[in-house]
């Protein structure tokens, strides 16, 4: 028998939600080249068409997986139609549920309480399923150390731009100033915690704007971005991928260090700036990073 391999959290760029109920979207959503496709269920899907977009799951899942893609669904808060989506979505095995307005640990707690219960209904490896809470209120973001460490389910965290805007009562615009603290902090509490932390999704149209802010995203450190259009999977993943100038810098970073470590220095001068030991072990994560995603294709 054949093990699938799926990709690491840690090497998934491009997050990309989709419409629950639209099937066409659903079936061309592997050609976006995004690493993980989520399956919408909340707000990409009116209520009317949930059972719809339920009935898809299993069929869609398997398609997914069969071409690469790490299969993510984002069911419903749990006190609303959250449960139902389980029921149906779980009989095809996502990788990931994602859960949305994720503002308390117990939040967490039920989720992970009702996976491992339908993991055993339908005769899933218990453990098998991972989260992915959604942050988009203030009182979330506080919390996030605490969400974060409920399960060990929980590999990763996404935070939400407009729902988290409008808590916030900020004024949403393309350059997304309102939430530089809001991301800046995110990160730092998804690093402290050990989860990828997934930046929130770029919701508007542009290219030009999906790829200013997905670079500012990776100086902050990012990772991973989310979004809405089936055309931004590319542009976060090239952005988000180690180009050759980086590469040939960083091994000329490493090579320079090493050998004035060999002379007994303890520092060099590299194209300028001068080499401590963080700017080299930053060198090495980026050559081991482009190794680690050289083994992926999607």
């Amino acid at each position: 028998m054949t093990v699938r391999r799926i990709r690491p959290a840690r090497l998934c760029r491009a997050w990309l939600f989709l419409e629950g109920a639209n099937e066409a979207v659903l079936a061309n959503a592997v050609a976006s080249g995004a690493d993980v496709l989520i399956h919408e269920l909340e707000d990409f899907t009116p209520p009317p068409l949930r059972p719809k977009a339920r009935a898809l799951a299993p069929e869609l899942y398997s398609h997914w997986r069969a071409q690469g893609a790490v299969v993510a669904v984002r069911v419903n808060p749990l006190d609303q139609d959250g449960m139902d989506d389980l029921a149906a979505v779980m009989r095809g095995r996502p990788d990931i549920v994602a859960l949305p307005k994720v503002a308390e640990p117990t939040h967490v707690m039920q989720l992970a309480d009702a996976v491992t219960g339908f993991e055993r209904d339908y005769g899933i490896p218990e453990g098998a399923t991972m989260l992915l809470p959604n942050i988009e209120f203030a009182r979330g973001l506080v919390q996030l150390g605490a969400i974060v460490r409920v399960s060990p389910r929980v590999i990763a965290c996404l935070m939400a731009a407009e729902d988290l805007a409008a808590d916030l009562g900020a004024e949403r615009e393309p350059d997304g100033f309102e939430l530089a603290y809001a991301r800046q902090r995110f990160l730092l509490e998804c690093v402290a915690a050990g989860v990828v932390a997934v930046d929130c999704p770029y919701t508007f149209s542009d290219v030009a704007g999906v790829e200013r802010e997905t670079r500012w995203a990776r100086r902050l450190g990012y990772k991973a971005k989310s979004t809405v259009d089936p055309s931004h999977p590319a542009i976060i993943n090239e952005v988000m991928t180690p180009n050759a100038a980086e590469l040939t810098r960083a091994r000329a970073i490493v090579t320079a260090f090493e050998a004035a470590r060999e002379r007994g220095e303890a520092r060099v001068e590299v194209d300028g700036a001068l080499v401590e030991v963080p700017t080299y072990t930053t060198a090495k994560r980026l050559l081991a990073r482009h190794d680690e995603l050289q083994g992926w294709t999607i």
